[in-house]
């Protein structure tokens, strides 16, 4: 557990905002997750407000005590939902980040740009000794966010909808 206050945990970088998930975020989050998004997800889109209540619901504990983050990815231009950024067993020696970016906002490299963020907050605060990115196999754009973080395969896992690759990211400036 980390002695900290999650509603004062801001990143910024040049075109982004990141705080962490709270219940004022659920609505413009679950309004940008479609059935596309979820393509290279372990997870299904909510199929209702109610659903993803149950899901962000769960998210609250870990965030308040600093063992699993959601960041809410936001422009700096307009404050615009754009997707989360996951850095999950966040205290241990290797956190996992995850990402995902609203669909009309892909290919522009917010997303590497955010999880490049959130790893260099994570340096920073928490200095781990690398970090793990695990990714679809098939999700060739997430997969150049890792390999341009500095990223190298060391493993694969399965799941239900896909095999993915396990990147480690160097814990180094980014």
């Amino acid at each position: 557990m980390m002695d900290w206050d999650a509603s004062l945990v801001e990143i910024r970088s040049q075109r982004l905002h990141l705080k962490l998930f709270t219940v004022a975020d659920a609505e413009e989050v679950l309004a940008a997750i479609t059935p596309a998004i979820t393509r290279f997800m372990q997870w299904e889109p909510p199929r209702s407000a109610e659903d993803f209540a149950k899901v962000w619901k769960a998210w609250l504990a870990p965030i308040a005590d600093g063992s699993d983050l959601h960041f809410v990815v936001r422009s700096v231009a307009d404050e615009r939902c754009l997707g989360l950024v996951g850095l999950h067993a966040a205290t241990t020696e290797r956190p996992e980040l995850g990402i995902w970016i609203r669909e009309d906002s892909q290919g522009k490299g917010l997303g590497r740009e955010a999880v490049a963020a959130v790893a260099e907050w994570a340096r920073e605060t928490l200095d781990p000794e690398c970090f793990e990115y695990p990714v679809a196999e098939m999700n060739l754009a997430s997969r150049k966010v890792a390999e341009s973080l500095g990223g190298t395969v060391v493993g694969s896992r399965s799941n239900a909808k896909y095999t993915a690759v396990i990147y480690r990211i160097p814990n180094r400036r980014l």
